[in-house]
């Protein structure tokens, strides 16, 4: 099967929700070594302007290339290029899902460019972007 007929333009990716913990943010820190308060410090949090902990940036953007390595694996490690701005922030105990839709299919290269992001169950925006991936699988 070619590229164009696997994702042709308007195609959905498959997408993946969670929801954030503050178990997650707590582990993410840690592996990470962004301790700011403001993810992980109920207490502090609440004296922000967010009043609650939020997520890390790079946490929503990992769900994006969570979802971007699952559907097109090696393809999107060895190819892939992904450019994104971070909306809103996303909440702890708040469900967040990475989604992805093919805008277009390059006919000579078979590269697609997908509209890509992470949005809250609200349907708000919290990351958008566009990524770059070129299946091996060529255009017939």
């Amino acid at each position: 099967m070619n590229a164009t007929k696997r994702w042709p333009a308007g195609a959905e990716l498959p997408s993946k929700s969670r929801t954030v913990t503050l178990e997650m943010l707590r582990s993410y820190a840690a592996a990470s070594g962004d301790h700011n308060p403001i993810h992980t410090d109920p207490d502090f949090a609440a004296t922000t302007q967010f009043e609650r902990p939020i997520a890390h940036g790079m946490l929503l953007l990992a769900y994006i290339m969570e979802m971007l390595t699952t559907t097109f694996g090696a393809d999107w490690i060895t190819s892939g290029q992904l450019k994104v701005r971070f909306r809103n922030p996303a909440f702890v105990d708040g469900a967040v899902t990475a989604w992805g839709t093919v805008k277009k299919v390059d006919a000579t290269s078979g590269s697609l460019q997908i509209m890509v992001g992470c949005r809250d169950k609200d349907g708000n925006d919290l990351v958008t972007g566009s990524a770059e991936v070129k299946p091996r699988t060529k255009v017939s």
